[in-house]
């Protein structure tokens, strides 16, 4: 392993200064599958809707390994033993917990590949440079697994309340300049605790876990589900459907070797080999924006009009409603796309469609957030909470949403 005496600090405007704490931590964020997160949006195509969403997978992983050295000290202080070897590998799986993010984050996840989530992508690269580290990562894969033997550890980086979070949630809301995102971080981390393996929030916390839960509620409905994002982010899957469908026929498209590969090849978990990782490492925001610019001169028109709207944001109408669209309203855009350009239903679909939309703040089912009260008791927040009636947050709401041209393609 290279070892370096350069331990770094780095200004974020969410935090103020972020120290590299070690010679690992910092050969990792210097190793050029880190370096790519620096071309992944971290709010894909957001920035649409808010022009100040620019900021990067690269910008939040740091946020993220701060607020875990923070947790770190909390909890040593409260008597919780954490190990060197077990600090050292909740920094690094923080730090490495989306680095299988594809290009323009969530939009992309199964479009050029199929079936296959970020978070296996993300072990996957751990695995690769758990061999060209020397081993020094098995505490970390072990913790972001869920396999260590102390599951607070792995809390920490993925649960209702993980650093992941508490980062993304601040991080997105200063960028947006959504104020109603904002949560107190620093006051939650204060509250850490751990119970029979277990982390907890101390009883004085619990407004604190109810304001962190409206945030995300309001950040949902507000940002990343808002309706111009979302008929973005369906542009952008169609488009890709639409590039392999056509490269499939037997038409040339210039693209990055990295996306053609992806466009020519069905990948999925069981052929997500070395070699796929490889070219998967190649693939950012970069190449997804050179095939729009060239593809919007396409002689398809569905094609180039679906990578126009984007490039130019003249995006498809969206309605979004509690219950979904009547069957007649959306044949009769359809029919007026397919009549107005003379396509095929098929052609059309990439123009009018529909979908839904689904919201849960606090997921019961999955980990619960659990209070620590001063009586020494273990009780769901959900149930403790006086204040906001945090169980109709538990509940899924759904949306319904139907898109199509505002005039003409």
């Amino acid at each position: 392993m290279k070892t370096s005496n350069k331990l770094k600090i780095f200004n974020d405007p969410i935090y103020g200064f972020i120290r590299i704490p070690n010679a690992l931590i910092f050969d990792l964020i210097a190793d050029p599958y880190f370096q790519r997160l620096r071309r992944i949006s971290q709010m894909g195509l957001s920035y649409l809707v808010y022009p100040g969403a620019h900021h990067t997978r690269f910008h939040h992983a740091l946020g993220c390994m701060y607020l875990m050295q923070k947790s770190i000290q909390v909890l040593r202080f409260k008597g919780v033993e954490i190990t060197e070897a077990e600090e050292e590998g909740l920094l690094c799986a923080i730090l490495l917990h989306d680095i299988g993010h594809g290009p323009f984050s969530h939009a992309m996840e199964h479009s050029i590949v199929e079936g296959v989530s970020h978070e296996f992508i993300s072990l996957q690269f751990m695995h690769e440079l758990n061999g060209r580290f020397n081993g020094s990562l098995t505490e970390a894969i072990s913790i972001f697994t869920g396999n260590h033997e102390k599951k607070f550890l792995n809390q920490l980086v993925s649960s209702q309340l993980d650093m992941d979070r508490l980062d993304y949630l601040k991080r997105d809301s200063f960028y947006t300049g959504v104020a109603e995102g904002n949560t107190n971080a620093e006051r939650l981390i204060t509250m850490l605790n751990v119970v029979e393996g277990d982390l907890v929030i101390e009883e004085k916390g619990i407004y604190s876990v109810e304001k962190f839960l409206m945030a995300r509620r309001f950040m949902y409905w507000q940002v990343y589900l808002h309706k111009t994002a979302v008929v973005a982010e369906r542009l952008l899957i169609s488009i890709l459907k639409r590039a392999r469908f056509l490269i499939e026929r037997g038409d040339s498209l210039n693209s990055s070797e990295a996306l053609h590969f992806f466009l020519t090849n069905h990948i999925d978990i069981n052929n997500f080999n070395n070699e796929t990782l490889a070219k998967f490492a190649r693939l950012d925001d970069i190449d997804i924006l050179a095939a729009l610019k060239e593809w919007q001169y396409s002689d398809d028109f569905v094609l180039a009009s679906l990578c126009e709207m984007i490039i130019n944001r003249k995006l498809l109408h969206i309605k979004v409603k509690k219950e979904p669209t009547a069957e007649s309203k959306f044949l009769m855009q359809l029919n007026k796309v397919k009549n107005q350009y003379n396509l095929t239903d098929e052609d059309a679909s990439y123009f009018v469609f529909k979908g839904e939309l689904k919201n849960k703040a606090y997921d019961r089912q999955h980990q619960t957030i659990n209070i620590l009260r001063k009586n020494g008791k273990i009780t769901d927040v959900a149930k403790l909470s006086d204040h906001l009636n945090l169980n109709a947050l538990s509940k899924t709401v759904t949306k319904y949403y139907m898109c199509y041209p505002k005039e003409g393609v």
